[in-house]
């Protein structure tokens, strides 16, 4: 029958083995090049004014700050992080074996593009509050920052709890707009990624090593990156603002939200320029190229290692 065959296909034991392997992957990747991330987020959250580069701000938090700074709400990052990697990776492999019913053949970059987006989209409806909560805590005693959130964010779900009883859902899902926009990001960069891998292990003859998967990944999130940037500058600022900043005068939750991701695009063009949507995208190329690069490295020697024992098991 078609229906049981087509739910074995969505809870097979690959896609949670993608899924498992893809958080993991992340989780690794992101403790590894964490203090890269801190700095991207400083760097896109700062006004207008004189633009800083990766290592000046990298220094200035250490000389400043100290050291443990540059790991500042690493523990909440990493609960958010698997929670949306084990998202997106079982989505997406759950998609993906539905509509190519295990053929290869089957496969093609334009349908892992539209896969991606829809696995994109259910990644962010049910995340965003995690990541919204999580910019809010790494900006904890940083100076500029409000009493409140100094106050209100000491933990990932202490944070959730404040924002849903001082903003209600809409400040749980701050930067959606943005954020669903953004699902072109990953998926541009699992279509680059499997587009790449296919090819290669085609002219390999299906063997690729570590290296192989790293560079892969890199090349595949460097091509994503730059072309979504400017979104995700303004994503993080909208993720960051208090209760006062993200409250909306007399028009619909929804409507506000919009007005307020155009509104501040035109206010960073009109004071810094094409130069300001890009403010922080080196830290953003170093950080999410070397992530993502380590991240599909540790995912596939991970699922092919579960896979092998699973086989012996069988």
């Amino acid at each position: 029958m078609v229906a049981p065959s087509k739910l074995s296909q969505v809870f097979s034991y690959q896609n949670w083995v993608h899924a498992i392997s893809g958080a993991a992957g992340g989780c690794i990747a992101m403790s590894t090049f964490y203090p890269l991330d801190t700095v991207r987020s400083r760097l896109q959250l700062e006004e207008a004014g004189e633009v800083r580069s990766t290592m000046q701000m990298l220094k200035e938090i250490v000389l400043g700050e100290g050291f443990q700074s540059l790991y500042r709400g690493l523990g909440p990052v990493l609960q958010s992080l698997c929670i949306s990697n084990f998202v997106y990776f079982y989505t997406f492999h759950a998609l993906k074996a539905l509509a190519s019913n295990g053929k290869a053949s089957q496969q093609s970059a334009l349908k892992d593009l539209l896969l991606g987006c829809i696995a994109g989209v259910i990644n962010v409806l049910t995340t965003t509050p995690f990541w919204v909560v999580n910019t809010r805590l790494r900006m904890r005693n940083v100076a500029g920052t409000s009493d409140e959130v100094n106050k209100h964010y000491k933990s990932l779900v202490e944070g959730l709890k404040y924002v849903a009883k001082t903003e209600g859902l809409a400040g749980l899902w701050s930067g959606t707009i943005p954020s669903l926009m953004l699902v072109s990001n990953p998926a541009l960069q699992f279509m680059m990624y499997e587009l790449l891998k296919r090819n290669i292990m085609t002219f390999t003859g299906g063997q690729v090593g570590s290296l192989g998967f790293f560079f892969i990944g890199a090349i595949a999130k460097a091509f994503a990156t730059v072309l979504t940037y400017p979104l995700q500058l303004v994503q993080t600022k909208l993720r960051h603002r208090s209760k006062e900043a993200t409250a909306a005068p007399s028009t619909s939750r929804q409507a506000g939200q919009s007005e307020s991701t155009l509104e501040m695009m035109i206010s960073i063009l009109q004071h810094t320029g094409v130069r300001g949507l890009f403010r922080g995208l080196e830290a953003k190329i170093l950080h999410t190229v070397l992530t993502a690069a380590l991240m599909f490295m540790a995912y596939e020697k991970i699922a092919s290692t579960v896979g092998l024992l699973l086989k012996r098991n069988a």
